[in-house]
């Protein structure tokens, strides 16, 4: 079993004010985008549905970036990745 690396994921305002304790920035070890939502899911209970819906995948309003580049659950996370998690503007 390969240990899964440890990754830094940033949490926008909006989502971390919906989940008491949240933290804009959160250390945790994953080995993909869908490993992270499970852990953030552990740490805040709900914070899944926000993020992923049923089919699973992540939701149309919300966009996660590693290394620049919108990722998808499946994405594989590297030692020390960088995952910015952002809700979408929309407007007319």
């Amino acid at each position: 079993m390969t240990e899964r690396p440890d990754i830094i994921v940033r949490l926008p305002a909006i989502l971390v004010d919906l989940f008491p304790g949240a933290g804009r920035r959160v250390e945790m070890k994953a080995g993909t985008v869908a490993e992270m939502v499970d852990g953030l899911e552990a740490l805040w209970p709900g914070m899944r549905d926000r993020l992923c819906d049923s089919r699973p995948a992540i939701r149309r309003h919300i966009n996660v970036f590693v290394d620049g580049e919108r990722v998808k659950l499946g994405h594989r996370l590297a030692d020390g990745d960088e995952v910015f998690v952002l809700t979408a503007i929309s407007g007319g």
